[in-house]
């Protein structure tokens, strides 16, 4: 368990993390997973086209997506099977390892050693989220986790990012936080235009996208291994001027 540095930043009051394809490479074992359940039914596809189309979408929108597309109805009680199956599937490869990506840890410790409140807002499930965090060997160092099944829309809905600053603002000790001065740090263009609509500052990061796709965002890098403290403040103070 990590221990957690109260002690808010004036500039930068919250860095709120993406799961998927942020701290954890977890696209091709979502993508495996959602192949096992879509195969058998005749909705199976390549992983291009899981990049193209499903990355950003939760598990419900994905099947809702993948069923629409082949013309086919799909039932209430039938979506939950199958959203069910999919999270079945996901729990033996997880089994298996998952891997963070490059400097992942490292800026979360550099975050909470300067006492800025973190969360998780991401499109996969809590359980899910809560699995892959326990993998990086990060258990307590996320003040908040907003889940899939914890709101009513997925981004590119603002409600997630919402809620994410929200339950940060509700922890004990907590100052209210402007969403300007709290950075999203995302990897799909749902998720930037989640984190925008909900006012914060955006750091795009080139694992899923490339950089022209993820434009929207206020600055783009190639892996968190480039992005310390230092230069998420200097990002908020260049917002800040730009006002």
């Amino acid at each position: 368990m990590i221990t957690v540095n109260s002690n808010p930043d004036p500039k930068l009051h919250a860095v709120i993390f993406d799961c998927d394809g942020i701290l954890v490479d977890t696209e091709p074992l979502h993508y495996r997973a959602f192949q096992e359940v879509l195969t058998p039914l005749g909705l199976g596809h390549d992983f291009e086209t899981y990049l193209e189309n499903y990355i950003g979408f939760d598990d419900r929108d994905a099947f809702i997506y993948a069923f629409k597309k082949a013309g086919r109805e799909l039932a209430p009680t039938t979506l939950d099977t199958l959203m069910e199956a999919k999270t079945n599937a996901l729990e033996q490869l997880i089994l298996r390892g998952v891997p963070g990506f490059p400097g992942v840890v490292e800026l979360v410790i550099e975050l909470l050693d300067r006492g800025v409140p973190m969360a998780v807002a991401s499109g996969a499930l809590r359980h899910e989220v809560e699995a892959f965090i326990t993998s990086l060997g990060l258990n307590g160092a996320f003040r908040a986790i907003v889940a899939a099944d914890e709101v009513k829309k997925s981004k590119p809905d603002p409600e997630t990012y919402l809620l994410a600053i929200e339950r940060l603002t509700r922890l004990p000790g907590s100052k209210l936080l402007d969403p300007p001065n709290c950075i999203a740090i995302e990897d799909t263009r749902a998720g930037i235009r989640s984190a925008k609509s909900a006012g914060l500052t955006v750091i795009a990061v080139t694992n899923s996208f490339s950089l022209h796709e993820l434009a929207e965002a206020d600055m783009v890098i190639g892996s968190l291994s480039e992005l310390s403290y230092q230069n998420m403040v200097k990002l908020i103070e260049r917002r800040q001027v730009q006002k």
